[in-house]
């Protein structure tokens, strides 16, 4: 395995794209249609990090203001065996998980929530069958 992305929730996503485009030298590239607004942003032809734009106060926040979060780290699981062996390992320790398929890529991703705000997302090539 390897870590694959971060994805980071922002009231000010232009904000941070602009930072890790113009400050950190990544490139804005393309993503899919999620149906909520972001940007995927590449380093070495890989998008390393997912900007989601967000509204929504955080309890958390302070002083009322909009907070800026890290959702969740990817991990890319390689092979079509890894992704098993990671199944079997989640149904072995009963780990409650939540799957999707992500359209263009055609990658299959699964979630699997650590705590109240630590989520950890496996993502691998879905099968060619």
């Amino acid at each position: 395995m390897q870590l694959d992305h971060v994805t980071i929730v922002a009231p000010d996503c232009e904000g941070m794209r602009r930072f890790f485009v113009d400050i950190a030298g990544m490139t804005e590239g393309p993503r899919p249609p999620f149906g909520i607004s972001g940007y995927w942003l590449y380093l070495d032809g890989r998008a390393v990090i997912h900007l989601i734009g967000s509204g929504a106060r955080s309890e958390s926040s302070t002083n009322g203001r909009l907070a800026t979060r890290i959702d969740h780290l990817a991990l890319r699981v390689q092979t079509g065996e890894e992704w098993q062996a990671l199944l079997d390992r989640l149904h072995a320790n009963r780990i409650p998980y939540q799957t999707a398929d992500v359209p263009i890529s055609r990658e299959r991703q699964l979630f699997v929530q650590l705590g109240t705000s630590v989520v950890v997302e496996f993502v691998t090539a879905m099968s060619r069958d």
